[in-house]
């Protein structure tokens, strides 16, 4: 093969590959580029040609030439580019991402005459990694954090200590009213710190005798006690290396606490019945419901014990406290147990979640799910309605809320749900049917058996009922 037949093939070559080629000169002119390098600029050859590669925007360009210590690029100072990530301006003004490659080219007698540069278009590789982090995102808005549903600035501040609480070793107590999710905060501060692929291990302190508790927590010694048939290993060995995690650390006997505050300084325990220390490196974890300090303050909780545990405080904020949170989960809780009871229920009414806003939540998250699991149980419609809920939720609901029966059966049910959305669509059946997922034949039959009969118009048009009975007819 002559020479010139191999210059023509290898245009051909380049032209074939898919990644742009750019080649310049040592003044930093470009001589050549080829078919794909039009491509991913949208720059013609004879636009480019004869001007520098500065034409094209890059943003590690900027940096090189800041830096060139005499050189038109720092490019004939090292030799090579290897793998550099950059962006670029298309022609069109749009700056594009691309992966970078590039060498010096030399003559015979080894004096740089040029560089040869490679250019990948990433563009579509970044926009996807940035698709793929807004769909992480929206999963963590849909799971929460760690399970933890808040969005809340109050919740935000929490999952912001939790996550400066895990990078530490120091004991951790966690402040929250029952059902606020004390221990998903404790298994989130453990999956966060570098103990995650370690044990976590619960005990629960209000759950068991003080001698029980010892037991469980310290472990035991054939005949310790009466019924101590072999040696037991404790929740503090078996937590070695992990995170234990003490729930209801308020109610955990004074006995105990001299004990607990013995492995927290010298980080060894001994079992029951024996007096041999075992080493243990366990992170110790707590929650309460209760005020600690006042404890203290009563003679009811060791103060030195107090200050040992209560080093990083997490404050869990009672779901009244955090309202803008509430449709949040409940619509995290809808869905999850929708899933589970297979019902075609398809949302929650309006009216519903005003009642779920204005409801003050003693038993917090929990209750709320808990509404959730009654409402599915209850509702045989297409939308959970306040109805649905339970009693003690709707009847607690402040005046100018929607009337409601303090006490129903299903039948009841439906009569209030027929007779209310009826009202909403002035008596329309077609559109009462299609809220509620039903025929317009079912409607006119709960009509007939409800005793609500054509009276009804004049009390949605004219003068509202003031309760369900009085817009029954017999």
């Amino acid at each position: 093969m002559i020479e010139h037949e191999l210059d023509r093939y290898w245009k051909t070559v380049v032209n074939t590959i898919q990644d742009g080629i750019m080649i310049v000169n040592k003044y930093g002119i470009i001589v050549s580029i080829n078919n794909a390098f039009e491509r991913i600029t949208q720059y013609r050859k004879e636009e480019l040609i004869g001007k520098t590669c500065q034409a094209l925007n890059c943003d590690i360009c900027d940096k090189v030439w800041e830096n060139c210590n005499g050189h038109w690029c720092a490019l004939f100072r090292t030799g090579e580019l290897q793998k550099r990530e950059c962006s670029i301006i298309r022609k069109d003004g749009q700056r594009i991402h691309a992966l970078k490659h590039a060498s010096i080219l030399h003559n015979d007698q080894g004096e740089a005459i040029g560089a040869v540069e490679t250019l990948t278009d990433i563009t579509e590789l970044i926009r996807k990694d940035h698709q793929i982090e807004a769909y992480k995102r929206e999963l963590r808005t849909t799971n929460g954090f760690y399970g933890i549903i808040g969005s809340s600035p109050v919740m935000q501040q929490v999952f912001d200590l939790m996550v400066n609480a895990a990078q530490s070793d120091a004991p951790v107590i966690i402040y929250g009213d029952s059902g606020t999710g004390k221990e998903l905060v404790a298994k989130a501060v453990h999956k966060l710190s570098t103990r995650m692929d370690k044990p976590y291990v619960k005990v629960n302190c209000a759950a068991l005798t003080e001698s029980l508790l010892e037991s469980e927590l310290f472990g035991h010694v054939k005949g310790a006690y009466t019924g101590a048939y072999r040696d037991r290993v404790g929740r503090f060995e078996t937590a070695h290396g992990g995170s234990i995690f003490l729930d209801e650390i308020g109610d955990l006997p004074l006995s105990t606490q001299v004990k607990m505050l013995r492995v927290l300084e010298e980080k060894t325990i001994e079992r029951v019945g024996d007096v041999v220390p075992i080493p243990v490196d366990a992170r110790v974890i707590s929650a309460t419901n209760r005020n600690l300090a006042g404890l203290v303050q009563s003679k009811a909780f060791r103060e030195d014990f107090y200050f040992r545990i209560n080093v990083i405080p997490i404050h869990l904020p009672p779901l009244r406290e955090r309202v803008e949170d509430i449709p949040f989960l409940a619509e995290f809780f809808f869905r999850k147990i929708r899933r589970k009871s297979r019902k075609n229920i398809n949302n929650i009414d309006n009216k519903t979640m005003d009642i779920l806003m204005r409801y003050t939540w003693p038993g917090n998250v929990r209750e709320l799910k808990s509404a959730f699991e009654y409402a599915c149980v209850t509702c045989n419609e297409s939308m959970i309605r306040p109805f649905h809920l339970p009693p003690a939720i709707v009847n607690q609901a402040p005046p100018g809320s929607s009337p409601v029966k303090k006490s129903f059966n299903r039948e009841e049910i439906k009569k209030i749900e027929l007779i209310e959305t009826l009202r909403e669509t002035g008596g329309n059946q077609s559109k009462a049917a299609e809220r509620l997922g039903i025929s317009r034949v079912t409607v006119w039959n709960r009509m007939k058996r409800y005793g609500i009969n054509a009276k009804l118009d004049i009390e949605i048009n004219g003068h509202p009922a003031d309760s369900a009975d009085s817009m029954s007819r017999s």
